[in-house]
């Protein structure tokens, strides 16, 4: 994706957790990040992006 891709994409992410609601924030991002995992070939393109979104979100 180039920036103005991503923009669109981050908008769209944005809309539809308003959309949702907090209340059902939290299970929309678990459904889209299964949906995009699902789309990936290997666990090793993935798992350093979980273990360093995680590390940014520890406290």
């Amino acid at each position: 994706m180039n920036e103005q891709e991503l923009d669109v994409a981050y908008t769209a992410l944005c809309h539809a957790l308003g959309d949702v609601g907090p209340a059902q924030a939290e299970r929309f991002l678990a459904m889209l990040c299964m949906g995009l995992l699902v789309r990936c070939e290997r666990t090793q393109e993935v798992l350093p992006l979980i273990e360093s979104v995680r590390d940014r979100c520890r406290d």
